[in-house]
């Protein structure tokens, strides 16, 4: 348990990580325009350190904003053992976030028809639960705890094993719940950001607490993950220039694209001109 008082580790937030996280974290808001006056946002809290910063990040921007907006927090029990149940419970009480909890079965059910590759399937239908859970509450937005290193190794993970470039983008207007719009507030926070806070406040989180993916032995994600490292010390900016690519994508110097599930060729765009 932290030592560290709670007033404590919600000015460490604004003050000691200022500029690696409070400043990114309110750039992102501003430059996606991810919340406006009177959202009602759900945060979905898996009980991970990014979900349990966001959190905290947006309570504090709710006191110190101009814009005015509801907040509710959320977070699905899809099957964790007792002691990551107990993690979640204690650690949300002690950073005063009232979360909301409802439990499912998606852990039983994923290991039963998806054992293989239960990651994909199990984010899928986790995304789904929480949206019908956000929008039973009134709200139009679902922020999740998505940040700057998932977003690159997402695109890798795209270019690599999907055969396309494909970034993950910081909100998204959901095709399967209407009215409902997907937000990422930590969009521009790198990881490592985070972990230092995290160590500073001295508290334990849950990694996933998934009890179907433990089974696997490594994934995609970690591979990726790992190739970045090692080649950030050739170039430690890797990860920048990762993200400016997918900011700064050259359509007159591309063989094709898809757009709105169109799949168009470069000789087309010539023809056209």
């Amino acid at each position: 348990m932290s030592k560290i008082d709670i007033k404590d580790i919600e000015r460490s937030i604004i003050k000691k990580y200022r500029k690696e996280i409070w400043g990114k974290f309110t750039r992102a808001l501003k430059e996606y325009m991810l919340i406006n006056e009177g959202d009602k946002v759900a945060v979905a809290i898996s009980g991970g350190k990014d979900s349990l910063l966001l959190a905290k990040l947006l309570q504090e921007i709710q006191r110190h904003g101009k814009e005015k907006f509801e907040i509710e927090f959320i977070s699905m029990d899809p099957g964790f053992n007792k002691e990551n149940r107990k993690l979640l419970e204690d650690n949300c009480k002690r950073l005063n976030i009232p979360v909301k909890i409802r439990e499912s079965h998606i852990f039983d059910i994923v290991d039963e028809i998806s054992k293989d590759q239960p990651c994909y399937l199990c984010a899928r239908m986790r995304r789904g639960f929480l949206y019908n859970f956000a929008q039973e509450l009134g709200c139009n937005k679902l922020a999740l705890g998505h940040h700057f290193n998932d977003v690159i190794e997402t695109t890798m993970l795209n270019t690599f094993y999907a055969y396309e470039f494909k970034t993950m983008l910081p909100k998204v207007k959901s095709e399967n719940y209407r009215n409902m719009e997907l937000i990422r507030p930590l969009y521009l926070v790198k990881e490592e950001s985070i972990i230092r806070w995290k160590n500073y406040i001295e508290m334990d989180f849950m990694d996933c607490g998934c009890t179907v993916g433990c089974k696997v032995l490594g994934s995609k994600r970690k591979e990726i993950k790992n190739f970045i490292s090692k080649y950030k010390k050739v170039n430690p900016n890797i990860d920048k220039s990762i993200f400016e690519a997918a900011c700064n994508v050259n359509l007159d110097s591309i063989v094709g694209f898809r757009k709105n599930g169109v799949k168009r060729s470069y000789l087309e765009e010539k023809d056209e001109n």
